[in-house]
Parts: C-alpha cells; structure tokens; sequence
C-alpha cells in the first residue's frame, strides 16, 4: 500500500519524505481544509514538487473546501498553475470543481475527498465516469464496507483511506458547528474544534445553573473522538482492498510526522508492529482507537487533550564524525548530561549522552563571528547548540535487530563532507535563515534525496551499542523522555 503523509509546510514535508513517505498531500494557501496549517505558496509548490519528485515521492494538491460560488473565478488558473508545477494529483471533494479540474488539468489525476462521503460502489463509479481515479473514503466505513464497496468498483480505482490521526465527530468531517457557534466554517478549512470542547446543561427554570453533561457520574467531552491508530491492523486495511493509507496531520509539526511515517514505513516493510507502537506513544495524541473500522467509533469522554511519552528537544543539523560533535537546533529545553534518543529513519532508535554544551550565537553585523558559549542548558528557542556525546545502545524491543551485522543491510543517512559535517539545510518556523548549511550535498538534501550510505557507517556492536565512526545524520531528530500531558479537564 501507498504511505500517504502529511506536509503542513516545508519542514514537514522533508521530514515525511526522508522517514520514508510514498507520496505526500499539501495545500496550497487556498482552498485547502486546514487554513491553520502553514502550507505553500502557490509560487512555492514546484519547489515542494521539485524536493519530492527527487527522492520518487508524489505529491497530491488538497484543494477540498465546500467551494461557493465566488471561488469558481480563481479555479481555473490555480489549477492550471498546479499542473504547471508537476503536482500528481487534486484532491477535491465538490463536483464543480472537480468538473474545472478535469478541463483544464486533465493530466493531474483526481482524487475524490472524503468530503465528498463516498461510502458505495455506485457513487464510486460516478465520480469514475467524471474522470475520478482514486475515492478517499468516507471514514464511517467499516472494513467490510470498504471489502464490498472494492468487489463491486473499477478495477483500476484506486481506494485510499485513513490510518491514522485526529478523527471528526461529524460525517466525514461536514459540520456546522464551528461556524454556528463562532463563525468560523470547518468546512472552509478554518475549524475550531468544539467539538473538543465541554458542555454544561442550564435549565430553563434555573438561569445561569448550571450542570455537568454526565456520563457514568463523571463529567464529559461528548463529542470529543479518540484519535485513529491503524498500526496493527495494516494487512487488514490491505486485504479490504485499500490501495493508499493516510496518516492525518497537516496542522502538525515535522517531529510528529517524522515519528508516525517511520512507524508506518517499517511496519508496512515487515517489521513487527508491537516494535514500532510505542514510538507512536512517544508523539503528542489523544487516546487511541481505530474510528469505524471494526464497529462503532469511540469517544474519549474523559478530558480534551493530548498526552506524550517523549519531547521532542532538537533537529540535528549536522554532525562531526572525528571530532564526536553534533551541531543541533534547539526546539525545547534540554541539559549538559541528558540522555537523548536518536531518531533515524529505517534504524532503531539509539541514544547519546549531551557532554560540553556549546551555544553558537547567531552573527551580528557587530560581532560576525561571535565565539561560541559553554553553557549548561539549551534553552534558546531555535538557536543553535553544539555538543560532543557519548553513544549509547539501542532502545526498545527494535534493538535485537542491531545486534546482526548484516553488511548488506543499507542504512539511511546524510552525504558527508571530507571533514565529516553532514550537510543538510534547515530552517526554523518564524526565521528567514538557513543557517549551518554545507556545500557539498547540499542540492541532494535539498531536494529530499534519500542517500544510502555504506551498512559499515552504522555498524553496531554485539551489546546493540552504535560503533565508533556512526553519529545522528542532519534531518535526524532528537528528543528527551519526558511525560507531558495537556487537558482542559479531567483525568
């Protein structure tokens, strides 16, 4: 099955497609169902395209709002810049502008919204005759739904569905709610989530009493859905005859993606899924379940909030093989001592040990070269640390797999100078700069390449520790153990 990822914004999209991404969805900055999310620029896609068409990712254009009638001006020319820009597929949900779509684009396939609630055979082979390739299903299916919606379809439509990710109270996400109580139209791409919200009862007679919705005797978010965790249960979404699963997430950041498209990648290459559950654990989300899939869909009645076994702490930008230093942005708080986890993609997580804290002060017109810093916490949102490490073993039950040494094994990692800085470019939410940048690799990370290194570079010992010479890559993450939850009321 495809790996479908979110891309929210640029950083997001480099990390969907370095952790191992089939294809990714973005939106432009109209017309889009997540209006929050930082997304592109439509002078800015052929350059999202161009990064992901490099490393063999599609990308799909999400232009899937309820469109009034003072959209269908601008559609034409937005679409016919999207097929300008080499993007793979539209994903549109209102029949109007999948009819522009098809005569002005037909190159750029269509790809149905789950939007657009299709939930049968007959609505699939409609919207087939209008030129559609692939259906996102309307996610109150169940997996026989979908087994019996595939027996019945064209045999060359696609089905995609979701996997994982915040679920929607209302039928395939069209609710009046938002907008009823504060203007603000979900299905204009501007949601604020009441249904997340806690409600009280007041009583006509009784003014300004008022009484807990309850169920059970406990206060309740009676609207509020467990979030969708389809891991375990990926040869079942394959034998329904789901050809592209989709992990939700445009309004989340790079770290999030990262983490769930690594799990989702490993398991859909025969990993084990009880390895990779826990690094879904480790991401901020709300209690899981699996939507509609095997019945009805559960509530997460208790509290609105999320909950997280790790922080993410920083992005790797690169890293010193001889000298043992690595060069990080710093996206939380972390110390002199902190045991980090390494993320990397199609390797298990390891750890390293923060030793000589560095600050690297950001050059000034008075100071160009500003010295660096010892200091004994990072704590500079987005600035720029370095630190030597120690190298610890590898962590969870993924770790086994370190123990074989199999030479042919190939291992994802950055191109690396003859001084042994990995080269990568990063940029940082609310800054302009791409700072730390090396020369010779830079096209290639630029462009989302996945490079293969030598199995040798990250050779592990019989104890599961990395081997000298094997460091984090740029565009590896790093994050601290650290229980986090957040909740408006409740457990």
């Amino acid at each position: 099955m495809e790996l479908l990822a979110p891309a929210g914004g640029i950083e997001q999209l480099r990390a969907a497609v370095r952790f191992g991404a089939d294809a990714v969805y973005l939106a432009s900055d109209r017309f889009g169902m997540r209006a929050r999310a930082a997304n592109f620029a439509l002078e800015d896609i052929p350059a999202a395209v161009e990064i992901a068409h490099a490393a063999g990712v599609k990308v799909h254009v999400t232009a899937n709002i309820l469109m009034e009638q003072g959209d269908l001006a601008a559609l034409p020319d937005y679409f016919r810049a999207l097929d300008a820009a080499g993007v793979d597929a539209f994903i549109i949900g209102d029949l109007g502008a999948a009819a522009i779509a098809r005569r002005v684009a037909p190159r750029v396939a269509l790809h149905v919204s789950t939007q657009a609630s299709v939930a049968n055979s007959e609505a699939a082979r409609v919207w087939y005759s209008l030129g559609a390739s692939r259906v996102v299903c309307a996610r109150e299916m169940s997996l026989g739904d979908i087994a019996r919606m595939r027996e019945d379809m064209p045999a060359d439509m696609e089905i995609e569905a979701f996997a994982h990710g915040a679920m929607c109270m209302a039928v395939s996400g069209r609710c009046l709610i938002s907008s009823y109580l504060t203007g603000r139209s979900g299905n204009r791409g501007h949601c604020t989530q009441p249904c997340r919200w806690s409600y009280t009862l007041e009583e006509e007679k009784r003014p300004g009493e008022h009484f807990p919705i309850e169920e059970d005797g406990r206060g309740t978010f009676i609207m509020n859905a467990k979030d969708m965790n389809m891991l375990a249960h990926l040869d079942a979404l394959r034998a329904a005859g789901v050809d592209s699963i989709k992990i939700e997430g445009r309004n989340k950041k790079a770290f999030y993606v990262a983490s769930v498209v690594n799990a989702y990648r490993q398991v859909l290459d025969g990993a084990p899924a009880a390895d990779f559950a826990p690094e879904l654990e480790a991401v901020s989300h709300r209690p899981y379940g699996t939507g509609f899939f095997f019945g009805e869909a559960e509530q997460a009645p208790d509290y609105d909030g999320y909950e997280q076994q790790a922080m993410h702490v920083a992005d790797v930008v690169s890293s010193d093989a001889g000298a043992r230093t690595i060069v990080a942005r710093c996206r939380n708080r972390f110390a002199e001592g902190d045991e980090l986890e390494v993320l990397s993609p199609r390797v298990p997580v390891s750890c390293v040990v923060v030793r000589n804290l560095t600050w690297l002060p950001d050059p000034t017109e008075s100071d160009p070269d500003p010295a660096p810093v010892p200091v004994p916490v990072a704590n500079r949102s987005c600035g720029i640390y370095r630190f030597s490490v120690e190298v610890g073993a590898a962590i969870g039950a993924e770790a086994g797999a370190a123990d074989d040494a199999d030479a042919g094994a190939a291992v994802e990692t950055a191109t690396r100078t003859d001084d042994g800085a990995a080269d990568a470019a990063v940029t940082c939410v609310g800054t302009d700069a791409a700072v730390y940048v090396g020369a010779a690799a830079e096209a290639e990370v630029e462009a989302g390449a996945a490079i293969r290194a030598d199995a040798s570079a990250a050779t592990r010992t019989d104890d599961g520790a990395v081997a000298a010479g094997s460091l984090p890559a740029a565009g590896d993450f790093l994050r601290v153990r650290r229980f986090r939850r957040s909740a408006r009321s409740g457990a």
